[in-house]
């Protein structure tokens, strides 16, 4: 027992440093605070990153109303074959053309005679099989061919790649006779006067729109005329036909109103539809 009260007897100096210990680890509160609650650790808050956030926006409700496509005529022929134009065709563009603008007695003018139109073309024909079939008597024709400044068959074309195209598949009916291209690109309206007024040709194959400007310079002259084609059933790349583009369609018609028509009606001009 003596032993055991030397175990659990406390000494007062431990008493002592205990309550310095505590003393010591206390905060001391100031004389504001001392009527208060006891203080509490305080956490500082971190601070939090601000983000800029776009305003959600509401969803529309309403339905949009698609636009009608219009369609174009790329999309009509790629669902239909293509018809060979006839003189009932050509007839009708002058009428929309003149309509409006010119009286019963001018329009009936400008009216071509059946008489006038060779055979169309069906869509089966090469250039050359089709003119050997219009103009048998080519070879004769351009034997007896003397006159300067003209020739004898105007081809017209929508473009001068086009013109290019049929002088190359003509070979087998042109023979030896001149050919003389009638188009702007990379040629002056200069050196084409000067071609036809010091040489004879035979064939011209251009476009409307410097034949229509040769005839109004007299660089042209359309008296020994014979033949006018006009390369209706070719397509570009747009499926366009030479009517199909206003400014060639509008260049082809003021060509025929300055004497080709007349010329026609006079039975002096055939005109064919390739």
């Amino acid at each position: 027992m003596g032993n055991l009260e030397k175990c659990f007897k406390r000494d007062p100096s431990d008493d002592e440093q205990m309550e310095k210990s505590t003393n010591t680890s206390k905060p001391v509160q100031s004389d504001s605070d001392s009527g208060s609650k006891p203080a509490t650790a305080k956490k500082r808050k971190q601070p939090a990153e601000c983000f800029l956030t776009r305003p959600e926006e509401k969803e529309e409700h309403t339905v949009k109303v698609k636009r009608r496509r219009k369609k174009k005529i790329s999309d009509i022929l790629a669902k239909s074959s293509p018809k060979p134009g006839v003189p009932e065709d050509l007839q009708k563009l002058l009428n929309q053309h003149f309509g409006t603008k010119r009286s019963v007695i001018e329009l009936e003018e400008l009216k071509l005679p059946d008489s006038c139109f060779l055979p169309s073309n069906d869509l089966t024909h090469s250039f050359s099989s089709y003119l050997k079939e219009i103009c048998p008597k080519w070879a004769k024709l351009r034997k007896n061919h003397k006159e300067k400044s003209s020739v004898l068959m105007l081809i017209i074309c929508s473009s001068a790649f086009r013109c290019l195209e049929l002088i190359k598949s003509m070979t087998a009916f042109k023979g030896d006779c001149k050919v003389i291209k009638l188009f702007a690109k990379h040629i002056k309206i200069k050196e084409q006067m000067n071609m036809l007024e010091n040489g004879v040709i035979h064939l011209g194959v251009g476009t409307p729109g410097r034949i229509k400007a040769l005839v109004k310079q007299d660089g042209l002259s359309l008296n020994s005329l014979k033949y006018l084609i006009l390369d209706w059933n070719w397509r570009d790349q747009k499926l366009r036909r030479m009517i199909d583009i206003p400014e060639i369609r509008r260049e082809a018609i003021d060509l025929l109103e300055m004497g080709i028509i007349k010329l026609c009606r006079e039975n002096s001009v055939k005109l064919g539809l390739f």
